[in-house]
């Protein structure tokens, strides 16, 4: 019999489940699709019974794929999305639709805290800027709007940490996650009356799960669940982590000398530290997985999803064939010089890091521009926000000898080189495909002792691929260009408001 670890990985709208072995070689993958609602502008949605349902299809077919028995997974975690909102009873079934990070009816809130000094106030213990999609920002909505949704609420958990509950039965919340939901106080690690209260949150601390790390048992797999999954009844399931925290672990983020870029839906860009760093000009200060170090974070739901837009409302009429819809959109950008052909997009679709208010567009379109150039652009607008973030983080720290990428973009050879010739720094790619799992994966491995520590298992199961070196003749023609994508954000600053 062999030993495995498996992940659980809890996105926007894919689920996936992989399998690895301890030396961190790929088994299986499988992956389950769950739908994402929109009943209203603003509000993004996922029915949570449909998103467990997901997982242990997942489960199932990544067992089924190995060929394994279930007997042979010594551990498993889970990591998810950050932030959002999933309130469901004792019983865990659902008292509303879940709600993902880009959930945007706690706007309001946002505005008030911003302007009345609630945010200057809680900042020393959140040590991270208010935003729509944040749990603390959507239970406001809530408690105005509908306030039944609470009444009949037992427990207010994180995505992962819901998928957890219904394995073992056993409610907590991971820290990791926890400390970049503004729910808890970062600086003493526990949950704070009074800094929910500065919130007009005090009616939920009895609803908040206990606490536990990322790397600790917080229960086992129930008879019930092992029957539903074929997982053995009695597997430790460990805390696992947020994806942000997961991705760097699986790209080996495990000193202060590297830095992480992870474009999926979010812009995330990443560094530890062993001192955190609190400013109100910095997106998020988190706590690692690894004891000991902070996640310092810059990041905006400015990434690939755009991407993910235009291929669906521009591209819908191209007919692929057997040709992938990403290997056509890299194709059409190769095919297009990377010479300025003076077309910018703001890849502020789902919202902004520059203004609350702030909408996508395309400026200095011509009638000899086609999609090609539009996608062009589309990818460098991304990468221009990536650039963005990057550039605050840097006024806490030097500038990184590389950086590992995860996320969607990894996968695209072009789009990796871009991020190099843009940024001027060499980007490392790792072997592993499901990031995610593979951090959470990293997680399980650590509470079940199969590994003594994160930076054991990081050292074992990271391996990387491959790494686009920069090319400097394109120095000065992409800072040209980022200085025109600043240059618009500038000029448009004035009217977003009007929207």
């Amino acid at each position: 019999m062999g030993k495995y670890l498996l992940g659980l990985d809890n996105g926007g709208t894919m689920i996936k489940a992989a399998l690895y072995d301890l030396k961190g070689n790929e088994v299986a993958i499988s992956s389950s699709k769950t739908v994402m609602y929109q009943p209203q502008p603003g509000f993004t949605e996922r029915n949570v019974e449909e998103m467990w349902q997901a997982n242990v299809t997942a489960i199932k077919g990544v067992i089924a794929k190995a060929g394994i028995d279930g007997s042979e997974i010594i551990g498993l975690a889970a990591t998810g999305h950050g932030n959002g909102l999933y309130l469901v009873r004792a019983d865990g079934n659902q008292t509303t639709n879940g709600m993902i990070s880009t959930d945007v009816r706690g706007r309001e809130y946002v505005i008030k805290w911003q302007n009345d000094g609630t945010h200057d106030k809680i900042l020393p213990k959140t040590m991270q800027s208010v935003f729509a999609g944040q749990p603390t920002t959507l239970l406001r909505w809530f408690m105005d709007h509908q306030p039944e949704v609470l009444e009949e609420t037992r427990w207010i958990f994180m995505c992962k940490d819901y998928i957890r509950f219904r394995l073992t039965g056993e409610a907590y919340g991971e820290i990791a996650d926890m400390s970049g939901s503004s729910l808890m106080n970062v600086r003493d690690v526990k949950y704070d009356r009074e800094l929910l209260r500065d919130m007009g949150l005090e009616s939920i601390y009895d609803k908040l799960p206990p606490l536990r790390y990322s790397g600790e048992v917080c229960g086992t797999i129930t008879k019930e669940v092992a029957e539903l999954t074929g997982l053995a009844e009695g597997t430790p399931v460990a805390g696992g982590c947020m994806d942000i925290h997961a991705s760097a672990m699986a790209v080996g983020i495990t000193d202060e000398d590297k830095l992480c870029v992870v474009a999926g839906t979010w812009s995330i860009n990443e560094y530890i530290s062993k001192q955190p760093v609190v400013d109100k000009d910095l997106f998020m200060t988190s706590i690692y997985p690894i004891p000991g170090y902070w996640m310092i974070l810059e990041g905006s739901p400015t990434s690939a999803s755009n991407l993910e837009w235009f291929l669906t409302e521009i591209l819908r009429d191209i007919d692929l064939k057997e040709q992938d819809v990403y290997e056509y959109s890299n194709n059409c950008v190769n095919c297009v010089a990377d010479e300025d052909c003076g077309v910018v997009f703001l890849p502020f679709l789902y919202a902004s890091n520059v203004n609350i208010n702030a909408k996508a567009c395309f400026v200095g379109l011509s009638s000899y521009h086609n999609r090609d150039n539009m996608l062009r652009a589309v990818y460098e607008g991304i990468v221009f926000s990536h650039k963005y973030h990057i550039e605050k983080l840097l006024k806490y720290r030097k500038a990184p000898k590389s950086i590992r990428i995860a996320g969607g973009v990894a996968k695209s050879r072009v789009w990796v080189q871009m991020f190099a010739d843009i940024l001027q720094v060499p980007i490392e790619v790792t072997e592993c495909t499901e990031l995610g799992a593979l951090g959470a994966a990293i997680c399980a491995g650590v509470a079940t002792g199969a590994y003594e520590s994160f930076k054991a298992a990081s050292d074992v199961m990271v391996e990387i691929a491959f790494t686009a070196v920069p090319n400097p003749d394109k120095r000065a023609m992409y800072e040209k260009k980022y200085n025109r994508y600043l240059k618009v954000i500038k000029a448009l600053d004035g009217i977003w408001d009007e929207y």
